[in-house]
């Protein structure tokens, strides 16, 4: 029988009450905003799930950082998971539908592995329906979400498949003036295809976007080097 939980060098990930498990792309988005996220900024993490990213966060971030989340059952191990970490007096979750939600202030830095899929991969259950579907909180719902709860000098990063990235960007740009200022594509190995988009956005228009890429294991097998450079800080073993 599999582990119930993912063991990282300073966390626990407990997961057998989420829908949403620990993989490897939502680890790269928080390692890569772990090091991006502006210092001291008070950071939300739109659909905390297992509390990953906002762990992933809280090991490199001084500032509060908060979290919200729809389901019960994830919400209850979400609230564990943090408050057994080394941060918990900097993290606070609430319980949820963000499109309704009241927070007390706006966020400086909103991150968010969202529910992405619009019937492209059907799920078992219920609940992996909802976090892994945008049926609930669609990306259009989102981009309003974030627009009503950044900071007019914030900024968001957001993991997308990458066949959704060029709308998505296209969509922040047209409907709430939201540019992207970096993106990191990600494959999983060379022979493959990109997979996934990682982009970080502000309302600031840049004159040049750097783009990055990410392969995250070689053709003859094994991490690559800039994987493991990313992600040492974080998992086992490297």
């Amino acid at each position: 029988m599999p582990n119930t939980y993912f063991q990282f060098k300073q966390f626990t990930i407990h997961q057998d009450q989420c829908a949403m498990k620990v993989c490897t792309d939502a680890c790269i988005l928080g390692a890569w905003f772990a090091e991006k996220a502006p210092a001291y900024a008070q950071v939300l993490d739109i659909g905390s799930g297992t509390g990953l990213l906002m762990l992933m966060l809280a090991q490199k971030h001084k500032g509060e950082i908060r979290g919200i989340e729809l389901d019960l059952n994830a919400y209850r191990q979400l609230k564990d998971n943090i408050g057994q970490s080394p941060w918990k007096q900097m993290l606070k979750v609430f319980p949820g539908d963000v499109r309704t939600f009241s927070f007390p202030h706006k966020f400086d830095f909103i991150i968010t592995n969202p529910p992405f899929f619009e019937g492209d991969l059907p799920s078992v259950s219920e609940a992996e329906q909802l976090a892994k579907h945008s049926r609930e909180l669609t990306l259009t719902d989102l981009l309003t979400v974030i627009d009503e709860n950044l900071s007019p000098e914030g900024s968001f990063g957001i993991l997308l498949p990458y066949h959704r990235s060029e709308w998505f960007e296209k969509q922040a740009a047209q409907d709430h003036g939201f540019f992207l200022r970096e993106k990191l594509l990600v494959r999983q190995t060379p022979r493959h295809d990109f997979f996934r988009s990682i982009l970080y956005f502000s309302r600031r228009r840049e004159n040049f976007v750097p783009t990055a890429e990410l392969v995250i294991q070689k053709g003859e097998g094994g991490y690559t080097e800039d994987f493991v450079e990313l992600m040492k800080d974080y998992y086992l073993y490297l």
